[in-house]
């Protein structure tokens, strides 16, 4: 009986590939941009915590709120790129609700003769959207 077990040159134990599907580009780039944005925002919320230490106050409890919803965000955009990126469908749709969320912010700035921010916020936000609602990010987040 010997010799009727073929020898597998790779070993006893076969070759495994860990990630035999990745994620999209698409899906890829989204994630990427979503983090990008919590870095940003969470750079805004270090600002604004040195701000409260530091600088006068003449209402204490509206300038901690305003902190407190800046750290919320990064936190969220964090998150949510964290569920994408491991394929959770979940954190699509707010995702989506915080991109579409830059569009009025970037109209007021605009309005406001911040057009050099406002509009690069806009573009932002339609094209996260984009990218989360493409084919690609559909079939990977399990849509069909």
């Amino acid at each position: 009986m010997g010799g009727t077990v073929p020898r597998l040159l790779t070993g006893i134990v076969s070759r495994v590939t860990i990630d035999s599907d990745p994620l999209p580009a698409t899906l890829r780039w989204a994630v990427r941009l979503l983090r990008a944005e919590a870095v940003a925002l969470g750079l805004i919320a270090v600002w604004l915590i040195w701000s409260d230490l530091t600088a006068p106050t003449h209402d204490l409890t509206s300038a901690l709120l305003v902190t407190a919803f800046a750290v919320a965000g990064a936190a969220a955009l964090w998150g949510l790129g964290g569920a994408l990126a491991r394929r959770r469908a979940g954190g699509r749709a707010p995702a989506i609700v915080l991109q579409l969320m830059l569009l009025p912010v970037g109209w007021y700035m605009i309005q406001g003769g911040l057009g050099w921010l406002g509009l690069p916020l806009m573009v932002l936000g339609l094209a996260v959207t984009g990218l989360l609602v493409s084919t690609p990010s559909n079939r990977a987040l399990g849509f069909h």
